[in-house]
């Protein structure tokens, strides 16, 4: 059973490189969860936002500029730190740091949750086929390997690999052991057990949320 869990999830992982009119991804794990969460597992009972429109949003020129660049990113459940790896990815890097700093990830959800695989957010529809309006391209390297707190992008099965838009996923498993597909643009180096208690909040069926998970805040600071 365990196995066909893996597989499916597997086949689910899929994001929107193009924005609203991209009907090629996969709905599988998506909500549109409304109401309330409950207190369980220590996350603060909230709403469940409403879903934005996405697309519109301006592709950065120019990748990060030399630094450290970290995603603090603030939940009803905890907050977590994600530092960025702009030299792996540097157009995606670029990319999710201006959609930060615009507010683009505030007050969305984590519409994806897989027990032992993934958390993925970043669609502003809740519908797991929203993005920015555009996409950026990264393909990673043959080696890549998607172990626990890597940050990795999202994106449909006909996209090529490294193609992104503004989902993106943190794998809580100890090595899911994916195909070197998705983008990766860092790794979760501060809060952790916040990821880790998210990533308890999934339907393993449905990989939808047992309960409403918000980002708060994503905020880029350079140090």
């Amino acid at each position: 059973m365990r196995l066909v869990v893996l597989l499916l999830a597997v086949l689910a992982l899929a994001g929107c490189g193009g924005g609203d009119d991209d009907k090629g991804a996969t709905e599988a794990g998506t909500t549109t969860a409304t109401g309330t969460a409950s207190a369980e597992g220590g996350c603060r009972q909230v709403e469940a936002p409403k879903p934005k429109s996405g697309g519109g949003e301006k592709k950065p020129t120019a990748p990060l500029p030399a630094g450290t660049h970290e995603l603090e990113v603030e939940t009803n459940c905890g907050s977590f730190t994600i530092t960025l790896d702009p030299k792996t990815a540097p157009n995606t890097t670029a990319s999710v740091a201006a959609l930060a700093d615009s507010g683009f990830y505030d007050d969305t959800t984590f519409h994806r949750i897989v027990p032992g695989f993934v958390i993925q957010g970043g669609d502003p529809t809740a519908t797991g086929t929203g993005g920015p309006g555009y996409s950026t391209v990264d393909t990673p390297r043959p080696t890549t390997r998607y172990t626990e707190g890597v940050v990795a992008m999202a994106k449909t099965a006909a996209e090529a690999p490294g193609t992104s838009g503004s989902q993106f996923f943190v794998v809580t498993g100890a090595d899911i052991g994916l195909d070197p597909d998705y983008a990766v643009i860092g790794k979760v180096t501060e809060g952790l057990p916040v990821v880790q208690k998210i990533g308890k909040l999934g339907d393993p069926g449905t990989e939808k949320p047992t309960q409403v998970v918000v980002i708060e805040k994503m905020r880029h600071v350079t140090r």
